[in-house]
Order: C-alpha cells, then structure tokens, then sequence
C-alpha cells in the first residue's frame, strides 16, 4: 500500500507542475492534478479488463508470463 500512495504521490505531483509549468496556473495545475490520474484511474481498469480477456483467449501465454515474472 505504501508503494501506491508514494506513486499517487509522484503522480499528481508531476501532473500539478507540468499543468502549472504550461499554463503559468496553479488554479489549472490544481485542476490537472486531480482530474489527469482520476481519469487515468478509470482508463487503466478498462484496460486491465481487456488485457485480462486477452491473455484468457491466449493458453499459454499468462504461464509463461508468470514464470519470467518470478
């Protein structure tokens, strides 16, 4: 859990400054920082999904995946 929150971290933290640094805005870098990773958020469980249904269709391939993996 420690290594999820100090990525959240990093992750707003990039997303406020790159907003700020563009726009000359804190108010938007604030923006930016709160809706980027909550979109992203929800982009990335669809995508887990498709990924899940991919890898179901393919026999072998999560195996062999979780072998390199460990």
């Amino acid at each position: 859990m420690c290594k999820t929150l100090t990525f959240a971290t990093l992750h707003f933290t990039v997303a406020f400054f790159v907003g700020w640094l563009l726009t000359g805005s804190m108010l938007i870098g604030g923006a930016l920082a709160l809706v980027e990773p909550a979109c992203n958020t929800v982009v990335f469980y669809f995508h887990e999904k498709v990924w899940r249904r991919i890898e179901a269709r393919r026999p072998g391939i999560s195996a062999s995946r979780d072998a390199i993996a460990t």
